[in-house]
């Protein structure tokens, strides 16, 4: 349940909608306490990662850059390099 979440902002391709929500649902998981809510609160729960997934669509929408956009398999790559070195050759990152 504690798994990181990355940044969206300024990729190229863009964010999609799949990785916002995706982002919020960590993000209330990790609020919660919880992986699966329980039944009595499935409805609380389901309308806060819709809430969060709006507030961060907004967000990066909204967001204004100078910066290039960063390059998703270059990104990979530097996160795979800083895992290797970190924890061996052998770790690898999920994303």
């Amino acid at each position: 349940m504690c798994r990181n979440i990355r940044a969206l902002h300024n990729f190229e391709p863009p964010v999609t909608d799949d990785e916002i929500e995706a982002a919020a649902l960590q993000y209330v998981r990790k609020v919660s306490g919880t992986r699966r809510p329980a039944a009595v609160n499935e409805e609380a729960f389901g309308e806060a990662v819709s809430a969060v997934a709006a507030a961060t669509r907004t967000l990066l929408d909204n967001l204004v850059t100078k910066a290039p956009p960063r390059d998703r398999e270059v990104e990979a790559a530097k996160a795979k390099a800083r895992a290797a070195e970190r924890y061996g050759p052998r770790a690898s990152v999920s994303g």
